[in-house]
């Protein structure tokens, strides 16, 4: 699965510097984060989700409800690719189609991240947080 992953990096990365003519007027780790980000977290949603629900039901822990593997959308805070495992009814694990990442301050000592289940892949537009999903795994891909 690990091969199949960096295929599918090194695959993307080509092709967007094919596509822009092999200038590079811009760091990889930002195109792979902008770009990649998303393709990475669709391509290995299904096995990702999985593997966790194998892991937590070996364990005793597993869910009863609805899982699904969806992207962290990050605002504010500069590149990174992340992926969180959402679970709860059916219906609503359906609705949600990424988790938004809020990174604020509290007090000058705290850095508080806040997760929130929502309905669209551009938290810049228009979304809705989705009601009786929450997170059961967070998954982050080293660079």
């Amino acid at each position: 699965m690990i091969k199949k992953m960096r295929k599918t990096i090194a695959l993307c990365v080509f092709g967007i510097f094919m596509a822009t003519g092999g200038a590079l007027a811009f760091e990889l780790k930002d195109l792979i984060g902008v770009v990649g980000g998303g393709f990475l977290v669709g391509a290995l949603a299904e096995p990702l989700n999985d593997f966790i629900n194998t892991v937590t039901f070996n364990r005793g822990v597993g869910t009863e409800e609805s899982t699904k593997v969806v992207p962290i959308l990050t605002v504010g805070s500069g590149t990174a690719i992340g992926a969180a495992q959402v679970s709860g009814p059916a219906e609503a694990v359906e609705n949600t189609k990424a988790v938004a990442q809020l990174e604020v301050k509290f007090r000058d000592r705290f850095r508080v991240e806040i997760l929130i289940p929502i309905d669209s892949t551009n938290p810049l537009k228009q979304f809705r947080r989705v009601q009786q999903v929450g997170l059961s795994a967070l998954i982050d891909y080293r660079l």
